[in-house]
Formats: structure tokens, C-alpha cells, sequence
């Protein structure tokens, strides 16, 4: 009972987001439903038409669904080249078009020759009798299909909040980000109710239409048509600029922050939307212009974007020198001055395990790679400035090394299922969990500073925003981030909230 406690304490506390993200995730759902049966019923229906081509049309549908549907969501925004609900509608219309397809095939097929004999006969055309005759028969394997493909769609919806695309996914990747039980189940339970919600209206839509007129199966496809067209009738005020943040507290925040300060210094209307599973994801929807702005860490700018390793010995204003030279370069990108906290890579362990081991540094863990398990992050384990760059500088290669999300590795080495993990330098994990951060004894990790980075169009755009956010340049110690991570991440206290309180805090504006 207690974890069902924290979830309806959570729901009270997040009700506004909820019923947010629950129309996304029906809105979404529905038009990838909808798409994938107006193009697998005529199809199915041509092919049992033409059943030389059923085979490999089906074929085709088949290898689609066989893709894991991480991959394919990822497969669509290379392919589009768009971030958000556009490739999540696709993939997840590509991923429900087999069982529509092939039912539609399979119900039209077998209806009984005589029966169709006996329509042509009494001289009903091939249209009239498939509306007539053939539809009818053949709904309840059809809706089958139907019905399979919803259930697909709805779990499935869950992972497109890795590409911003929103919806019940958002709180299960908040909730695997801070290892919260509570926002896991808050995102699965609703997907899942939702999920047997819709197959019980499409149970019901199939026992009343079976075997005669299609009445009912049309007024469901009504209604679905009108939820999906309902933000055509909405009026809300399209923002000026949108601001973007990969997934985690620190980007949030910091995206808020800049929020607050260009709405309170100027007339733009601003809208964050944060949750970028990936730096490759944050950017790409820069470069495609899905958002305009979002903070970028100049180590990460230098390693990830422009693959490049900053000069041994730079300074942290050489090394954002280097990067916003580089970007300007090589993507024309606008980036402006960096705060002032580092959050540098750092490896860290349990504080009593690293004092039993007599481990300071992370060249002190060399006669211990063979006993010592690692756990990495997947980004980290294959970043030049991650593991490649600690077996490369420190000559480091460790016998057992886990991969896994950001937000089990603090858990996973407090409970000892690893022994070591990747840490942010100003990560709230490191106050709540007790742990050491080893000293880079030779300078693997370059400088990480959060900094705006957007298109230099946008800033010809928009000139007064650079003033507005140079305001951060210099500002928010370490300290101060990692107590306003910890408000977030082990509080549960709003993003918006803590970055709006630094800002009146520190006299940004009243």
C-alpha cells in the first residue's frame, strides 16, 4: 500500500501535468491508430483482391514490426529529420500496421465463396458487395486486428517521450531518472487502464456490428476522427521562442530559468519543453528548429558535437572559447557566456568502500580492475571523454562494466550491484547516497559549463536575448546547483519553481 500512497500523493501534486500528458497520450495514440487503419484495411482489402501481392506486402509489414521500437522511433527521426510527435506517430503507425493488415486479408479472404456467389447474383457490384456482404463478415477478425494493434500502440507511446513527442512516458522516464517508483507507476498504470479501456470500446464496437451494418464502427471511427482533429480548434498563442533541456533535473531547471528571464524582460512568449533523452536528441531538434535555445555544457559541446578534445592544460575559458568558435564554425551556432558551476564527469564510489581501498584518485583504482565493477552510463561508455578516454589517459580497462540508465547507477552502487559509477559533478546523488568523488589526477574530464546555445539566426532574431541571458555568465556555484538538483530530484519540488526562486533570491527581478 505504501508505494500505491505515493503515487496518488504524487498524482494529487502533479494533477495539471497528468491530465496533460494523458491527452497526449490518447491524441497520440489515436491518430497513429487511425492512420495505420486507413492505410492497412483498403490495402488488405486490394490484397485479397490481388493475392499474388499478398505475400510480400505482408512480408514487408512483418520485418517493420520486428524492429524494436526503440530503434525504429530513432529510424524516424533520422529519416524525417524532426524531433517530437511527428516521427512517434509514424513509427508507431508502422509498428501497428501488420495486424490490421493481415487480419483485414485473412476476414476478407474467407468469407464464403457461395455467400459472394450468391451477392453477385442477385446483381450487387463488387463494391456493393463488399459494403454489404464481405465487411460485415469479416469485422470481427478485422477489429481482432484492430484491437491487437491499439493495445501495441499505447505501450509502445510510453518510449516516445525519449524524442519529446510527451504523453504517459514522461513520468516513467522522470520516475527511471530519479529511481521513483512512484512516477513509474503514475505513467504505467494509466497506459495500461488506457490501453484496456480502448480494446473494451473496440470489444463492444465489434459484438454490435458483427454480421450487420457498419453503423457502430463508423461512429467510433467518428469520434476518433474529432479527438485527433481537436487541436485544430485550439487557440493557443503559438510561442515566440521554445526552450529546449535534455532529460534530468539540472537541464530543466536551467532551461527554466532562461524561461523566466526572457519573459520578464521582454514581450516573447516562451515555452520549455524539456526531457531530450540524449545530447544527439537536444541537438538535433535545434538544428531542425523544434526548439530555439537549449543549455549545452561546453566539455560536451567540444566531445560530443564537434569531436574534439579541448588543449591539455586549457583553462574553462579557453575551452568555452574553443567551443563557441567551433560551433560557430562548423554548425553556425550562436553560444553565449557560461555559468559559472563545472559539472565535470566525475567516477565516484561509496565513501566506506573507497576508504577501506585506500582510493582517492582514479589512477588509485589500477590494481583493483579486475575485482571492481563498473557502472556506466550508455552515453559515458562510449564518449571520448568517458571510458574510451579513462582506458586511453589512465590505462584503465575494467574486467566487468555495466551499462544502464543515468538514473539506476546511484542505486545500483549504493546497493552494491556495482561498484563504481559516472557521476555528475554537481549531481544531487552524491550528497543523498554518501559518495567519493575520485580526484582526476590527470585531467581526463574537461570543463563542463552550462551555457545557451541556438541558431545565430535566432539571435539575429531576437538581439535582446543575449543580453537577458548573459545575466547567468559568472552565476550558480556548484553548491547552489546541487542543492536546487537536490530540491528536484529528492524533494520532488517543480523545476520551474526552483529556478523562479534562485531568480528572486539573488535579485534577477522581484
Amino acid at each position: 500500500m505504501g508505494i500505491l500512497q505515493e503515487m496518488l500523493d504524487l498524482f494529487q501534486d502533479r494533477q495539471n501535468m497528468f491530465w496533460t500528458l494523458l491527452w497526449e497520450h490518447i491524441h497520440m495514440s489515436l491518430l497513429a491508430l487511425l492512420c495505420a487503419v486507413f492505410i492497412s484495411v483498403p490495402l488488405g482489402i486490394y490484397l485479397s483482391r490481388k493475392k499474388k501481392a499478398a505475400e510480400p506486402v505482408i512480408g514487408a509489414a512483418a520485418v517493420l514490426q520486428t524492429i524494436p521500437s526503440l530503434a525504429l522511433l530513432g529510424f524516424m527521426i533520422l529519416i524525417l529529420n524532426k524531433i517530437g510527435t511527428f516521427p512517434a506517430v509514424v513509427a508507431l503507425t508502422a509498428y501497428a500496421l501488420l495486424p490490421i493488415l493481415r487480419n483485414t486479408y485473412t476476414g476478407i479472404s474467407e468469407v464464403d465463396p457461395a455467400i459472394k456467389e450468391a451477392a453477385t447474383g442477385m446483381g450487387m457490384s463488387s463494391l456493393r458487395r463488399l459494403r454489404k456482404v464481405e465487411l460485415p463478415m469479416a469485422i470481427p477478425v478485422i477489429m481482432a486486428g484492430i484491437r491487437t494493434s491499439m493495445v501495441l500502440i499505447v505501450g509502445t507511446a510510453t518510449l516516445a517521450a525519449l524524442i519529446s513527442a510527451g504523453g504517459l512516458g514522461d513520468f516513467i522516464m522522470t520516475g527511471i531518472d530519479r529511481a521513483d517508483n512512484a512516477y513509474i507507476l503514475l505513467g504505467a498504470v494509466p497506459a495500461a487502464l488506457l490501453a484496456l479501456f480502448f480494446d473494451f470500446i473496440l470489444r463492444v464496437t465489434e459484438k454490435t456490428s458483427q454480421g450487420k451494418a457498419l453503423t457502430p464502427v463508423a461512429a467510433v471511427l467518428g469520434a476518433a476522427l474529432l479527438v485527433v482533429a481537436a487541436p485544430l480548434f485550439s487557440f493557443n498563442q503559438k510561442p515566440d521562442l521554445v526552450i529546449g533541456g535534455k532529460l534530468g533535473a539540472e537541464p530543466e531547471i536551467i532551461a527554466n530559468m532562461y524561461h523566466h528571464l526572457i519573459e520578464n524582460e521582454t514581450d516573447m512568449n516562451v515555452k520549455v519543453q524539456s526531457g531530450f533523452g540524449s545530447t544527439d536528441a537536444a541537438f538535433n531538434a535545434l538544428q531542425v528548429d523544434e526548439i530555439d535555445i537549449y543549455p549545452e555544457f561546453t566539455g560536451t559541446a567540444m566531445a560530443a558535437l564537434l569531436d574534439e578534445s579541448p588543449s591539455s592544460g586549457s583553462t574553462e575559458e579557453e575551452v568555452y572559447q574553443e567551443a563557441a568558435q567551433g560551433m560557430a564554425e562548423e554548425y553556425n551556432m550562436a553560444y553565449l557566456e557560461p555559468m559559472q558551476f563545472n559539472n565535470t564527469y566525475a567516477l565516484a564510489m561509496r565513501e566506506q568502500q573507497a576508504r577501506d581501498l585506500g582510493i582517492e584518485t582514479i589512477s588509485d583504482m589500477e590494481p583493483y580492475t579486475d575485482e571492481l565493477t563498473a557502472g556506466f552510463t550508455f552515453e559515458f561508455a562510449d564518449r571520448q571523454d568517458g571510458y574510451p578516454g579513462i582506458q586511453d589517459v589512465y590505462g584503465l580497462k575494467f574486467e566487468n562494466v555495466e551499462t544502464m540508465d543515468a538514473g539506476l547507477r546511484a542505486r545500483a552502487v549504493e546497493e552494491g550491484e556495482v561498484d563504481f559509477i559516472d557521476a555528475y559533478f554537481t549531481s544531487a546523488d552524491i550528497v543523498e547516497y554518501n559518495l567519493r568523488v575520485l580526484e582526476d589526477d590527470k585531467n581526463l574530464f574537461p570543463p563542463y559549463q552550462g551555457a545557451p546555445l541556438m541558431k545565430q539566426n535566432t539571435l539575429e532574431s531576437h538581439p535582446e536575448i543575449e543580453a537577458v541571458l548573459n545575466q547567468l555568465s559568472g552565476e550558480i556555484t556548484n553548491e547552489e546547483m546541487q542543492q536546487m538538483n537536490y530540491k528536484v530530484d529528492y524533494n520532488d519540488a517543480d523545476p520551474s519553481i526552483v529556478a523562479r526562486d534562485y531568480l528572486t533570491d539573488n535579485g534577477f527581478f522581484d
